[in-house]
């Protein structure tokens, strides 16, 4: 099209509950970051695929170099039949994409270490031999050669699209793991993670209906908070940690749930109704920690789907407006999707997309490797 580009977002997130694919338009005037989604669609994993992967993500070991080898040309498949899929659905030519943005399947972060890393799975390689499309991917990691926590990567995006120089904003991102973009109307925009949320009451779910979701919160709504447990879940030392901070499945994950939980006789339906409950807790009192005269939160991610959930984060948040990035003109399920697609081409420009104020990094970065078509 005239005066505007395609590009291609996808990215699974720490749920693993389905590759998120987005194709987006762009205005070719370089400093001109307005986009809109075209199309986007969630597309299912392989069942064996995303339990080997939700293993892994989960820290547990004994997984051969030859499974590990396998598992990210897999991943990358995925990914790329995604993409395809997409782009037959949209009626679109391959050939009319700039670039695929791809995030791959994060299976362990571990960014305070001696030898900081993170690792997401889905090769590069495969995606661009296999769609034709030059395929931008492994973003994270410059990040964190470069001393930051490669993580969250989403508030430039933010920044670019739901910044208002009228009120002090937040944008939650609630996917396996909740995080926050914070949008002053004035000063540095920060970013961190603030702990779990669908990781958690997703397995926990699973394990108890297995079903992969607690549809509509009901499972939870079913149950009560049970206080005690609630003050145990709460006392773990990563939530006292001031940003910038990170974290995903291998710390929040259901054996770090039992050793609270402990022997003590709880319904699976009140532990549900706990394990939202610390969501809700978490994210109100890091935002009051850290942009306490924030006006408005716009969500997105899985999480908004919830009205239980949704609920208790406004009732936390008293004299906050809680609301949908869709009020805003974001599909609250793609927003993770086009970040991705936002930032292949911001690296195409050879333009930085992390935010040291965000991630803690010595400074911007140009993010990412590219793969040519």
């Amino acid at each position: 099209m005239s005066g505007a580009s395609l590009y291609l977002g996808l990215i699974s997130g720490t749920s693993t509950d389905g590759i998120d694919a987005a194709l987006v338009r762009f205005h070719d005037a370089p400093a001109d970051a307005r986009c809109e989604l075209v199309r986007g669609r969630t597309y299912a994993w392989d069942a064996d695929v995303r339990a080997r992967l939700v293993a892994l993500g989960q820290g547990r070991d004994g997984v051969s170099l030859d499974e590990l080898g396998s598992l990210d040309v897999q991943v990358a498949h995925a990914f790329c039949e995604a993409a395809l899929a997409l782009l037959a659905e949209a009626g679109v030519d391959r050939a009319q994409v700039r670039a695929i943005g791809s995030h791959g399947q994060t299976v362990r972060h571990r960014p305070e270490r001696e030898f900081p890393f993170t690792w997401q799975m889905g090769d590069g390689n495969v995606i661009a031999e296999r769609s034709g499309i030059a395929t931008v991917a492994d973003f994270r990691r410059r990040d964190v050669a470069a001393g930051g926590h490669g993580a969250p990567l989403m508030p430039a995006f933010h920044a670019a699209m739901l910044h208002s120089p009228d009120e002090d904003r937040a944008v939650l991102n609630l996917g396996g793991i909740a995080n926050f973009t914070l949008l002053p109307r004035q000063g540095d925009v920060r970013g961190f993670d603030t702990g779990p949320a669908n990781a958690l009451l997703d397995a926990w779910c699973e394990r108890h209906l297995g079903h992969a979701y607690d549809a509509d919160g009901a499972f939870a709504a079913s149950g009560a908070v049970d206080r005690a447990l609630l003050a145990r879940l709460l006392d773990d030392a990563w939530f006292a940690l001031p940003p910038p901070k990170s974290t995903g499945r291998e710390q929040f994950h259901l054996d770090w749930a039992e050793r609270r939980i402990g022997g003590a006789a709880r319904t699976p339906q009140d532990v549900q109704a706990t394990l939202l409950e610390l969501t809700a807790a978490t994210v109100a009192d890091a935002l009051r920690a850290t942009q306490p005269d924030t006006r408005r939160v716009l969500v997105c991610g899985g999480g908004v789907r919830n009205p239980v959930l949704m609920a208790r984060i406004a009732a936390r948040l008293s004299g906050v407006v809680v609301e949908s990035t869709a009020a805003h003109g974001l599909d609250p399920d793609f927003v993770e999707a086009m970040g991705f697609a936002w930032l292949a081409r911001e690296t195409l420009a050879g333009r930085p997309g992390n935010l040291p104020s965000v991630s803690g990094a010595k400074g911007p970065r140009v993010l990412g490797v590219v793969y040519p078509a």
